[in-house]
């Protein structure tokens, strides 16, 4: 069994496109399988954010699937020091550090099409 997923914006972005094979085939062996595929606020937001109205069903079918984890105050100082640390040499902004600080408190492996925004140690990638 694969461990619990936080899926990023920049993926959920190529399944709504449904153009990239590879993530596509990724996203449907998660959809059968027990995984637990989670997301944060911030990559809701980010989603929402550049949403025209013809994509809004598909949208809302897609963040039905998946489970929402919470920000809480143990996420925002663990981003708080990600922060802290990589502002200046990784120009890291908030969303990334509590989308890192999410997958990092909850054990989660983090999916995302852009490792070099995290950095980070204790933050474990899908493969």
């Amino acid at each position: 069994m694969t461990e619990p997923v936080l899926i990023d914006s920049g993926v959920l972005i190529e399944i709504l496109r449904g153009k990239d094979t590879d993530i596509l085939q990724r996203w449907t062996h998660l959809g059968r399988s027990n995984v637990l595929v989670a997301y944060s606020p911030i990559t809701s937001a980010e989603i929402w954010r550049g949403a025209r109205t013809p994509e809004a069903a598909a949208i809302t079918m897609v963040f039905a699937a998946l489970t929402c984890i919470p920000i809480d105050a143990a996420i925002g100082k663990r981003a708080g020091e990600y922060l802290a640390r990589f502002h200046g040499s990784h120009a890291m902004e908030l969303g990334d550090a509590l989308i890192a600080a999410t997958a990092s408190v909850q054990s989660l492996r983090l999916w995302t099409r852009n490792r070099k925004h995290f950095p980070m140690r204790d933050v474990h990638h899908f493969q």
